[in-house]
């Protein structure tokens, strides 16, 4: 089979994986007219049609439906036998495409991301860093990174040591006209940025000390989808800000920022990286593991 014809059918693959011509290509490196180029390429090909498009959805036909059922194992255990490949090799070869929560990426990944590339020249990342919720099988990754929600099933956690800690900050200005709160219940009297995951959804603050836990539904003019966005309008004085500490330390050290509630934030231990039990593992993703949990 040639190389052309390859490339054609693992395209075909992937539209047929998410019936989504925008995140196949994602999946593949490309753009969505050179996988749409490959899909009619391979219908002119075979002399049949695979999809049904229009301009909102994608489908297979019967046609493409019977290609895909059999076509799908036959590519993943070529991807298989040519991972297999890396137990002749010094270090791993290949793409690894990971998610990870954007509020969170810098904090995990980059000690681990620079010794991994270092040590590995063949292996190359492919990161994403959102805050919504990804199905990483239907998404394409080969992993994924989440505090403790509950993954779906067919999925393996590997916990991954984490001093991430939560900190309420504040500009000095906004302490010395609204006063300092000394427990979290205090928070519904002062005003604070709010934060909303791509859902729409408003995250409360949390927090817990000598066995007791608290959740906070806070109030504020202000509402942004970035803790950047939080730690630099708690800086300018528009209210307190619920960020992780390392997001706020530049401001903390510079005195722009100052905490309070120390000892109600605590230290968040649920950090996991997850990948699909039913998948195979390839060298890179196992190196990866590797590295997270070192």
């Amino acid at each position: 089979m040639e190389s052309a014809e390859l490339a054609e059918l693992a395209a075909f693959t992937a539209v047929a994986k998410h019936l989504s011509f925008r995140q196949a290509a994602i999946e593949r490196g490309t753009s969505a007219s050179a996988m749409s180029h490959s899909i009619r390429s391979l219908e002119t090909r075979v002399g049949v049609r695979l999809f049904h498009r229009t301009t909102r959805s994608v489908s297979l036909t019967e046609a493409g439906d019977m290609l895909f059922a059999r076509l799908g194992p036959a590519l993943s255990d070529m991807r298989a036998a040519v991972d297999e490949l890396n137990t002749f090799r010094a270090t791993p070869f290949g793409t690894v495409r990971i998610n990870v929560p954007n509020s969170i990426a810098p904090y995990v990944l980059g000690d681990a991301i620079e010794q991994l590339l270092k040590r590995n020249p063949g292996l190359k990342l492919d990161v994403v860093a959102t805050d919504s919720l990804v199905d990483i099988v239907e998404e394409g990754f080969d992993a994924g990174i989440r505090f403790g929600e509950r993954l779906s099933q067919g999925m393996i956690a590997v916990r991954l040591k984490s001093n991430l800690r939560f900190a309420v900050v504040g500009a000095p200005s906004y302490f010395q006209d609204k006063g300092t709160p000394t427990t979290p219940h205090e928070l519904q009297h002062h005003t604070c940025v709010r934060y909303a995951f791509p859902s729409g959804t408003i995250f409360n603050w949390e927090f817990s000390k000598n066995g007791e836990s608290v959740q906070v539904e806070v109030d504020g003019p202000l509402t942004v989808d970035s803790q950047e966005l939080m730690a630099d309008a708690a800086a300018r004085g528009l209210g307190l800000a619920y960020v992780w500490e390392d997001r706020a330390a530049p401001y903390l050290r510079d005195g722009r920022l100052k905490a309070c509630l120390e000892d109600w934030c605590v230290v968040e231990e649920g950090l996991f990286l997850y990948f699909s039990s039913r998948k195979h593992q390839s060298a890179g993703l196992r190196t990866l593991i590797a590295a997270m949990k070192a």
